[in-house]
């Protein structure tokens, strides 16, 4: 679905105004630039919201695209309509709502889990620990920064996750150790870095850097899983040290799941979904693991209530019972 447009690259330089994130102005985009070649490639200022309703119908009736699908190119389309054309689509449009089922996450055993972080490359295991034993997004560890871990209360602070919303997690106690040699590693990046010459400091989101500007050359700022070079930010054109590449733990996940025998689709996110369903099934309430997984709705959260066991207060991680 190749197709340049200054159009959308306007839109898409709108969203990053709006301090919308990388990945949510791609989804938006695409949708749009969807919705565009539907429509035979007729500009979108001139369409109407009848012509929302087809596009929406034909992505439930022809596409059979899930419900959660539908709603996000709903939300792109609202987007553009309300943001860059400022002509709010209504509340109360007509079209057909996709029926087909959310999928049921992959979640695996305990002795799954085990299996998978005995095999997972050592240079990754850490990350793979975080992104099942405090239920973390993948690109939300990627991105963890150093002052981020709290050893006084055993939590993890989660800024800007999913939706620019800010969240404390739980963290295993078995994994402080590891967390204080990772800390480690950082620091002595951090000293070779403010020793060379042009290095413009980490990069901080939105006025932060304004704001703060010693921020971005102190400790408590620096990617707790760094690069293993200095680079040039794209877009600022300094030099920086970015935090590492999320696709070698998305390699090391799939590997450490075929060495271990483990004849399911896994990703990082199943470490997330894993972390859900054993909290629950070790009988947490699932108000709190809706708060621990930064979802808005506790609706979002029920897809794990097929292993649901109430009761339960204290939000101890599953990791500490492996550990």
């Amino acid at each position: 679905m190749a197709m340049q447009s200054p159009f959308l690259d306007f839109v898409a330089e709108e969203m990053y105004k709006r301090r919308y994130a990388k990945r949510t102005v791609e989804t938006y985009v695409y949708w749009i630039r969807f919705y565009i070649l539907f429509h035979k490639k007729q500009h979108p200022k001139d369409l109407s919201e009848a012509q929302v309703e087809q596009f929406l119908t034909y992505l439930a009736v022809e596409r059979h695209v899930a419900v959660q699908t539908q709603a996000l190119a709903l939300n792109a389309l609202s987007f553009l309509y309300k943001e860059i054309f400022q002509r709010p689509l209504a509340l109360n449009l007509n079209f057909n709502q996709s029926s087909k089922p959310r999928k049921l996450p992959v979640v695996l055993t305990k002795d799954e889990i085990k299996r998978l972080l005995k095999e997972i490359d050592p240079s990754y295991l850490l990350l793979a620990q975080l992104l099942y034993g405090s239920g973390l997004r993948l690109m939300e560890a990627v991105r963890l920064r150093v002052a981020a871990i709290d050893f006084d209360y055993l939590s993890i602070m989660v800024w800007h996750g999913k939706g620019g919303k800010h969240r404390r997690v739980t963290l295993a106690p078995e994994l402080v150790p590891a967390l204080k040699r990772q800390i480690a590693i950082v620091e002595a990046y951090y000293h070779h870095d403010l020793a060379t010459a042009d290095y413009a400091g980490v990069w901080l989101p939105f006025a932060l850097a304004r704001k703060y500007p010693n921020a971005p050359k102190e400790l408590g700022w620096q990617y707790l899983f760094p690069s293993g070079k200095l680079s040039i930010d794209p877009d600022s054109k300094l030099l920086r040290r970015h935090h590492i590449d999320e696709s070698g733990l998305q390699k090391a996940v799939k590997i450490a799941a075929r060495k271990a025998a483990i004849n399911k689709h896994v990703s990082c996110h199943t470490l997330r979904h894993s972390f859900a369903t054993h909290l629950l099934q070790a009988g947490m309430d699932i108000r709190t693991v809706q708060e621990q997984l930064g979802h808005t709705d506790v609706k979002t959260t029920q897809i794990y209530t097929h292993v649901l066991k109430q009761g339960g207060n204290a939000v101890q991680s599953p990791l500490s019972q492996l550990l």
